[in-house]
């Protein structure tokens, strides 16, 4: 009779239970439609800021300045415009082409504002890990090989993903994983001339034990002494002339790293899926948004994506829960409907900056850039020019040793070539950056290109 009354009572708790949560149901959900409770005002907030007129040449954010007692964050203006909508033209400001931000992205997120926007509550996800045992979201780890399956540019079937803070931290990772534990004396870490200047710069910054940076690949092809350990980070296509570069050395005591950040169809012809044993990726140049800092890698072995992991794990506890959440939101967004609006987007930004900038420069004797022949691309199902994310540009004339210098006279700020292991004869040119500095960029090299003789600008 007692246990008879105890599960009477506990059905009638259950019912009653039922009936509370789905009164709340109903009163939050009117009219065919959510009615928003505790993400109304932050919802709010977000739209009041997004509308704010910033004359097209800025943003306003969230988190962005207030001053004068306002409670309205100001307009961020774009390099070469002022004032409080941005709507002021500096006419003989600097041409920011140095950095890799990869704005050329924005319009296409403003197109996508709904399906990309995240509202986060204060409770989202405060533990250290995800269900008390791991660092990565499963289902941002899903999304990742399903884009890759997509795009056809990576192999991710029996592989394992590990995340990182931007590639950044993933190829210091990688670095530390290749290294042998109880060696003598560290392993070389060499890349192609020119390389990204990042690889030199971290290890010489961390100052390792287990690996140290010793210049360029090719110096090390036919060196005598196949002893030494060496690390070798093939980056392709390849920052700063967007080659799809290929391993230089070969044998027992060699590792690789494939930097594929740029292997996407925005910038390359996608000739096949990459299929390395460790390749490092970023969703900067993937989706554009380089301040959300992460990064990953495709790894074949075990033990090393478990020597990675304990480097993740004693570095920074894996990578920020909101910055994982934000990645699977955008690749969310990124793969609705056939998944390709995103890669046309790019592709077709890149390609118009890339021929523009070529048209430019064809006019001139005094400057070149570089020329790659056109590949067959498994993703557009035809032979395509490359577009790259720099151009790496080269002074011909025998005084202009230093090209940066060339460049600065001219009102532009590029990225020296000694930075990539280069002469100074080179510059890089980022064409990643907002339409406003691309423009200002064109317009620099026009009146620069104008000035030389017999040239003729259309």
């Amino acid at each position: 009779m007692v246990k008879s009354r105890l599960s009477f009572k506990f059905a009638g708790c259950l019912v009653s239970s039922l009936i509370l949560n789905l009164l709340f149901i109903i009163n939050i959900y009117v009219g065919g439609q959510w009615n928003l409770s505790w993400s109304s005002r932050a919802a709010a907030e977000a739209e009041a800021v997004a509308a704010t007129s910033c004359s097209g040449h800025g943003r306003a954010y969230l988190d962005g300045l207030v001053v004068d007692g306002n409670t309205e964050p100001v307009c961020e203006c774009n390099a070469c415009y002022t004032g409080p909508d941005c709507s002021q033209y500096i006419p003989h400001c600097m041409a920011n082409a140095d950095g890799g931000d990869p704005l050329f992205l924005e319009p296409f997120w403003l197109q996508h504002a709904a399906s990309s926007a995240l509202v986060v509550a204060g409770w989202h996800r405060m533990s250290y890990s995800f269900d008390g045992s791991t660092y990565i979201s499963k289902e941002l780890e899903r999304l990742i090989r399903k884009v890759h399956a997509l795009v056809g540019n990576a192999v991710t079937e029996n592989r394992f993903i590990i995340f990182g803070t931007g590639s950044t931290q993933v190829l210091s990772a990688a670095a530390y994983a290749l290294s042998l534990e109880n060696s003598s004396s560290p392993a070389g870490v060499v890349a192609s001339v020119p390389y990204y200047a990042l690889y030199k710069e971290q290890a010489e910054y961390f100052s390792s034990e287990k690996f140290k940076f010793q210049g360029d690949a090719n110096a090390w092809k036919n060196k005598s002494d196949t002893s030494t350990n060496m690390i070798e980070v093939v980056t392709s296509p390849n920052n700063p002339d967007g080659r799809l570069n290929k391993v230089i050395l070969q044998g027992p005591n060699v590792k690789t790293i494939y930097d594929r950040a740029y292997y996407w169809p925005h910038f390359t012809p996608i000739t096949a899926p990459a299929d390395e044993d460790l390749m490092v990726f970023t969703l900067s140049k993937l989706s554009g948004h380089a301040g959300s800092r992460f990064g990953w890698a495709v790894v074949k072995d075990e033990n090393v994506y478990n020597r990675m992991t304990i480097h993740m794990q004693l570095s920074s506890m894996g990578v920020s829960r909101d910055s994982q959440l934000r990645a699977f939101k955008l690749l969310k967004a990124a793969l609705e409907g056939e998944g390709r609006e995103l890669f046309d987007f790019a592709y077709q930004t890149m390609k118009t900056r890339w021929e523009r900038l070529t048209r430019t420069l064809s006019l001139s004797k005094r400057f070149s850039v570089q020329k790659i022949n056109p590949q067959y691309c498994t993703f557009y199902n035809k032979f395509r020019e490359f577009s790259p994310a720099y151009a790496w540009l080269k002074c011909e004339r025998e005084e202009d040793k230093d090209c940066y210098a060339v460049l600065k006279e001219a009102k532009i700020i590029a990225r020296q070539g000694n930075r990539f292991g280069s002469e100074d004869r080179y510059v890089r040119l980022s064409l990643v950056r907002s339409q406003d500095d691309f423009d200002i960029l064109i317009k620099r090299l026009n009146k620069l290109v104008s000035e030389e003789d017999g040239a003729k600008i259309m």
